[in-house]
């Protein structure tokens, strides 16, 4: 399966393999990536080295992770023909490169990264105190320079990655020559969804509805989320700005839907059972089709290797011009 490349600005955005993803991945990434195909010349990365800065400790499920989520994608309509899709540990030059930009990044530069301190205390139970956990910054550096991405499709938590990565070029091409390209973050609006219990959506809360949940039991999931916590009886008013399940409406109902769940919950007249009703059908009308297409994939796991070999020799080439210059200008190339 061939790749249509183009004279479109390059952007590379990733996820590390966690398995299969739910409707806030969906939402929150997926859904920007594959309005993305069709402005940029886009890549899109299994980040399996990147999970190893803090899963390292078990690594059987990985194959399966990887797997599962690929199929994600392509199920919420990446491209092959339109995108790169590759698995990063199957690019050797990101290590490469890793390696090479590990040695004039400064380690106060590492430690200020906003989300290292942050991830120790989240992750304290785990031993992350690891030179690969203190240097994913510059691991996801060298991802976006081995492309010359200039435009990097970030949200708001990401944009000091993309700052280090702009200095880290920047003290290349001050120490080599103007080799690289300073990459720009581009803002994206990411949709942070409520799970099931009212908190963030994410798996470590097992408050989740994955992109392959049967139509039953996202209805039944759905009928005993939490909805707003002071509207006890029904002839009580309700305020939906407060409640999860509205929030879901407005991403996933039709406007008519929304404004008019909004109306009745305000003045009693429908109670939360019939809201969550409404919003479970309205969440499986647009599963249906990802459903399908999800299990066309898992049906042929041949083809989804081949879209990630086929993505990875892409993604090898384009790497490997720019290792070529990398090298040549620190001198690692012949002997004159």
């Amino acid at each position: 399966m061939s790749v249509v490349t183009t004279k479109k600005d390059r952007v590379l955005s990733g996820m590390q393999p966690s398995g299969a993803l739910h409707i806030g991945n969906w939402m929150g990434a997926l859904d920007n990536w594959v309005r993305l195909q069709d402005v940029y010349n886009s890549y899109f990365m299994v980040a399996d080295f990147h999970s190893l800065t803090t899963g390292y400790h078990d690594t059987r499920q990985l194959p399966d992770m990887v797997f599962n989520m690929v199929v994600d994608w392509l199920a919420a309509g990446l491209d092959p023909a339109r995108s790169v899709i590759f698995r990063q540990s199957m690019v050797p030059q990101h290590a490469e490169l890793h390696l090479l930009l590990s040695m004039i990044t400064p380690l106060g530069w590492l430690e200020r990264v906003p989300s290292y301190k942050e991830k120790l205390k989240e992750l304290a139970q785990r031993d992350i105190h690891t030179y690969g956990f203190l240097g994913y910054p510059v691991l996801m550096s060298s991802d976006i320079i081995l492309y010359q991405a200039k435009k990097v499709p970030v949200g708001q938590d990401q944009v000091p990655h993309v700052e280090l990565t702009r200095e880290i070029v920047r003290r290349f091409n001050g120490l080599y020559g103007d080799v690289l390209v300073e990459p720009e973050a581009v803002l994206t609006e990411v949709r942070v969804l409520p799970g099931l219990d009212g908190k963030k959506m994410s798996k470590s809360y097992g408050n989740t509805l994955t992109l392959g949940e049967r139509s039953d039991s996202v209805t039944q999931k759905i009928r005993v989320m939490m909805t707003d916590p002071a509207r006890v009886r029904r002839s009580d008013p309700g305020h939906p700005e407060v409640c999860p399940a509205f929030s879901l409406h407005k991403v996933f109902s039709a406007s008519s839907v929304v404004d008019e769940v909004d109306q009745s919950c305000r003045h009693a007249t429908i109670g939360c059972v019939d809201c969550k009703m409404l919003l479970a059908s309205a969440l499986n009308l647009k599963l249906d089709p990802v459903r399908d297409r999800r299990e066309e994939w898992k049906a042929h796991p041949a083809q989804v290797e081949e879209i990630l070999q086929d993505g990875a020799q892409e993604a090898q080439r384009v790497a490997q011009e720019t290792m070529d210059e990398v090298e040549e200008a620190m001198h690692l190339k012949g002997l004159k």
